[in-house]
């Protein structure tokens, strides 16, 4: 089951004021980034955050899952859970403030 549209609308409302908050769509299911940071994933219309010990000292009751098979272990961010908005803004950007900047990709050169 892929992630719906409404899913991710509804996400990026609640984590409108985290900041440059983007989603980006992979295989037919989606990355969120926050200020171009990736800081997690929605599959099947669930949230799986990068784990981090900043994000998990934010979840009173820390749930992991895997967003795909074979994933490693993501923070499974429950659907009651986004609800509060300043609570899942405040959880985003201190998982993305630990996270490292993504590598600049770099491109071959032609043969």
């Amino acid at each position: 089951m892929a992630t719906t549209q409404n899913t991710i609308d509804f996400l990026l409302d609640q984590l409108g004021s985290a900041g440059d908050i983007s989603t980006k769509m992979m295989f037919g299911e989606y990355c969120l980034y926050l200020a171009g940071k990736p800081v997690g994933l929605v599959c099947d219309d669930q949230l799986y955050l990068k784990p981090t010990q900043a994000g998990k000292s934010k979840i009173a009751t820390v749930v992991e899952g895997s967003p795909y098979p074979g994933a490693k272990p993501h923070l499974l961010i429950t659907a009651d859970q986004w609800e509060d908005a300043e609570w899942l803004c405040d959880l985003v950007q201190a998982t993305a403030r630990e996270l490292p900047l993504p590598k600049p990709k770099t491109k071959k050169p032609k043969p």
